[in-house]
């Protein structure tokens, strides 16, 4: 699960005045030919990354829409109650 945190983000740590850059810009600069293959396989990752993400909405979609329409008898409710999922 991918997390925000504060303290490691850039606005906040670095001070306006220092000057930054990037490692692969750095490297490009220095002779590092494979910048355009990062690049490509990172946004194959996006892709992917986000047909997961809304394969994975739909399917929780669809399990708390299966959760609202079931019905469950008094016996099969007593047996979840006492192992914890009612």
């Amino acid at each position: 699960k991918r997390m925000v945190i504060p303290q490691a983000l850039k606005v906040l740590r670095l001070k306006p005045e220092r000057r930054v850059c990037k490692l692969g810009d750095l490297s490009k600069e220095f002779g590092w030919k494979h910048q355009d293959l990062i690049k490509r396989l990172e946004d194959q990752r996006k892709v992917k990354s986000e047909a997961f993400h809304k394969k994975k909405t739909a399917a929780k979609r669809a399990r708390q829409e299966a959760m609202k329409t079931v019905k469950v008898s008094a016996e099969d409710k007593k047996i979840l109650e006492s192992a914890g999922f009612a």
